[in-house]
């Protein structure tokens, strides 16, 4: 089935996962580790635009995007053609040994495009928590500092380091030995859970408080910190907070990583999650997930002069920055560049927001709506009650996935659904995802 046959329209026709899927899942249980789950074992083998098909023909409306990587759309027409010229040319050589323009041409786009009035260099990686671990490696060689702090409901990587960093052992880490050394925990703003009317920056001082008494920044080489948190639930700190922690990092010395990796590449109506508060600075930013349309690449950009603090062959990796998802990257970047998708991020923020608080009027069970573009979430609870609702959570998932719309869970508790969609979904589909979402709802 080619990309342009698939009609962007939900379609049931098995039971989801459908008998070719649930055969494969056998034969996956035989040959797959089991530490590589499945949310739906509903077998895809093709997508465009916002629609996954599985091997049973049914037509799932995606509100996943492969956690937040798919932002352009499946199958975007000019990612396809890029890696297509790209791949008869040159699939690899390593940048390090023999480098290669399209490494060059991202690099010069996220300087361009990543905030900071300050000039910028970039170094290229695989995955997301490439990515973070690379910038523990940058702030702690630029300041000769160890120490590194993150924040409750954080979720940085499945490496050692970065398991380290988040804030749920499991399951990310749960039984796989010792964590990394010089991580500090310290709060986050967390407005619906927070003491009721808590500004931003009171919720910094908190946090401020804490290191300074419980870490110090004697060895504090950097905080690092989702402007909104993914895996914690979309948890978008209280205007003020982030400012307010940036601005007493730099007057003690201490850095600031931006992790915007679920959060960055238009996916929140502007180019960075960190550009909706005025004032934060952060010295680097780590990125992936969306900027390559599907295809594996990562990046750390930020201050030169921290970027260049490694000494030559500290920074790489056999296929950091390879060629082909390289030119996918720089096709994606210039699509935004180009003008639409960052306006479509905020189009589907206007028409997912009003109607899920029109949900959450009438189903007590929904306590929260917050996000931004197209990163939206809902936190269930017990109703009248701030008790994380799992149960709900689960119920309403399994509906969902059942007729036809993928979504994720998130959160520390497990209790928050996610809007995650591709920003190439049509509002058609969005309205369809929110009738089926109601009717999960009237099920509970």
């Amino acid at each position: 089935m080619s990309e342009t046959q698939i009609a962007q329209e939900r379609k049931v026709v098995t039971s989801i996962p459908g008998p070719k899927s649930q055969a494969m899942h056998k034969r996956r249980l035989e040959a797959v580790s089991a530490g590589a789950g499945a949310a739906l074992p509903a077998y895809i083998e093709a997508a465009h635009g916002a629609i996954l098909v599985d091997v049973d023909g049914n037509q799932l409306i995606d509100l996943g995007s492969g956690i937040g990587v798919t932002t352009i759309g499946h199958t975007n027409a000019g990612v396809i053609a890029a890696v297509q010229e790209q791949v008869t040319k040159l699939t690899h050589t390593l940048f390090t040994a023999t480098p290669y323009e399209p490494y060059v041409e991202v690099c010069e786009l996220l300087n361009k495009h990543v905030p900071g009035n300050f000039k910028k260099k970039t170094a290229l990686f695989n995955s997301g928590a490439e990515a973070v671990e690379n910038a523990v490696k940058l702030v702690r060689k630029a300041t000769r500092k160890n120490g590194i702090v993150v924040f409750d409901h954080a979720y940085h990587g499945r490496t050692n380091l970065t398991f380290s960093m988040n804030f749920k052992n499991a399951p990310y880490g749960n039984g796989f030995g010792p964590t990394a050394a010089s991580i500090q925990h310290v709060p986050m703003s967390y407005p619906y859970r927070d003491p009721q009317g808590m500004t931003g920056v009171e919720a910094a001082q908190r946090s401020i408080t804490y290191i300074e008494k419980r870490v110090g920044v004697e060895d504090l080489a950097a905080i690092f910190i989702e402007p909104i948190q993914g895996e914690g639930g979309f948890i978008v700190p209280a205007p003020g907070f982030l400012k307010t922690l940036s601005d007493w990092a730099h007057a003690n010395g201490v850095l600031v990583v931006a992790d915007e990796v679920q959060a960055g590449i238009a996916r929140t109506g502007k180019w960075f999650a960190t550009e909706w508060e005025e004032g934060f600075e952060p010295d680097l930013f780590t990125i992936a997930k969306g900027i390559a349309g599907g295809m594996p690449i990562s990046a750390v950009t930020g201050r030169a002069e921290i970027m260049d603090a490694s000494h030559p062959g500290g920074m790489g990796g056999t296929f950091g920055g390879n060629p082909v998802s390289a030119a996918a990257a720089v096709a994606v970047l210039k699509q935004i560049e180009a003008g639409g998708v960052i306006e479509r991020a905020q189009q589907i923020e206007a028409l997912l927001v009003p109607k899920l608080r029109e949900l959450q009027a009438k189903y007590p069970v929904i306590g929260d709506v917050r996000g931004r573009g197209a990163m939206i979430a809902i936190e269930f609870v017990e109703p009248g009650t701030l008790n994380p609702n799992k149960a709900a959570v689960d119920a309403v998932a399994k509906f969902m996935h059942s007729n036809g719309v993928f979504v994720l869970t998130a959160g520390t508790h497990y209790n928050v659904i996610r809007f995650l969609p591709p920003l190439a979904i049509t509002d058609e589909l969005l309205l369809d995802a929110l009738s089926v979402l109601e009717e999960a709802l009237k099920s509970l």
